[in-house]
């Protein structure tokens, strides 16, 4: 056999093997260097704690810096459309909140899918919002505001972060579920909105526990309902809104994404080491502190779970008319 052919079988069988390894290289491989983790929020919110802690814990965990950096704008959409379009390498990942399902839901032309240009890597945490009343307003639960409603068709205030955030997607969601009619106050923020509770300028609002639980420790403001699943460990005393109104759940998550396309292997690896994080002391202390749930959830749970939260947000945005270009 000549030479010339034997040497062209030898190179044919190693780029062969190649090809059968390589979808583990990166995983066994990555990370090889420093990891930029964009939150499309300012310094400061709840998004940002997350990413900050996760990336400090990653850091530790895979021997190569991960580092925030804060793009916020346009309710998010900035700093997520800026991983949807990076390489997708695993270099460059997102850490946001709910705040991308209610994006896709409310806008009709995003820069980017989230479902497509995006990979869901794993829910890191989940936190409910509370529904809190000013002291003044003479109810002391969920049946007596809405009774107290219907009776004062448009004369109770509620205050939100913005049109399409969120609350304001609480707000309607009891809209619909009760039938009330309140009026819709936005705000800049959800702690502009907060402050206008406090100061009896709105009579409820409904709000992540970052900013609930001050406000009612200090009295400033009485918590009536919580919008999770189950009770929150923050407040277990408070009953939840699903309690009385079945479809009615809008938890506030935390969660990381890489861009589309990212190879499987890179992001199994990220999910896990994400659920191996918010095991450790440091993470789970924080998430107490915070009146937050850990869950930790893998890369095709969570994948479910964004679709299905996007599909749930969508019914009521469309039932109230809130989509916009």
């Amino acid at each position: 056999m000549p030479k010339r052919f034997d040497a062209y079988v030898l190179r044919s069988g190693v780029a062969l093997a190649c090809a059968f390894v390589a979808p583990s290289v990166p995983a066994q491989t990555y990370p090889v260097k420093s990891v930029r983790v964009i939150v499309p929020t300012g310094a400061g919110g709840g998004a940002d704690a997350q990413g900050r802690l996760l990336s400090k814990v990653l850091s530790e965990r895979m021997g190569q810096a991960f580092f925030v950096d804060n793009r916020p704008g346009a309710s998010g959409i900035i700093g997520a459309e800026l991983v949807a379009k990076a390489p997708p390498d695993g270099y460059t990942l997102l850490v946001t909140s709910s705040l991308i399902a209610v994006a896709a839901a409310v806008y009709k032309k995003l820069p980017f899918d989230p479902l497509k240009d995006l990979t869901a890597v794993s829910q890191a945490a989940s936190a409910a919002q509370v529904l809190v009343i000013h002291p003044s307003v003479p109810a002391r639960s969920v049946r007596e505001l809405v009774a107290l409603a219907k009776q004062q068709p448009g004369r109770i205030n509620a205050g939100s972060a913005g049109s399409g955030s969120v609350n304001h997607i609480a707000i309607e969601m009891l809209r619909q579920a009760s039938g009330i009619r309140v009026t819709h106050v936005p705000y800049k923020s959800g702690l502009a909105a907060a402050t206008a509770l406090i100061g009896g300028e709105v009579d409820f609002i409904f709000t992540g526990m970052v900013q609930a639980l001050p406000i009612i420790r200090t009295k400033r403001a009485l918590p009536i309902a919580v919008t999770s699943l189950k009770p929150a460990s923050a407040l277990p005393d408070v009953p939840t809104m699903h309690s009385l109104y079945p479809e009615f759940v809008s938890a506030n998550w935390y969660a990381m994404f890489a861009p589309g396309g990212t190879p499987q292997a890179i992001v199994e690896r990220l999910g896990a080491e994400v659920v191996n994080a918010i095991k450790t002391p440091e993470i789970r202390d924080f998430m107490r502190t915070e009146g937050a749930d850990p869950v930790g959830s893998t890369p095709q749970e969570f994948a479910a779970y964004l679709r299905s939260e996007i599909e749930r947000y969508g019914k009521v945005v469309r039932a109230a008319n809130l989509q916009q270009e």
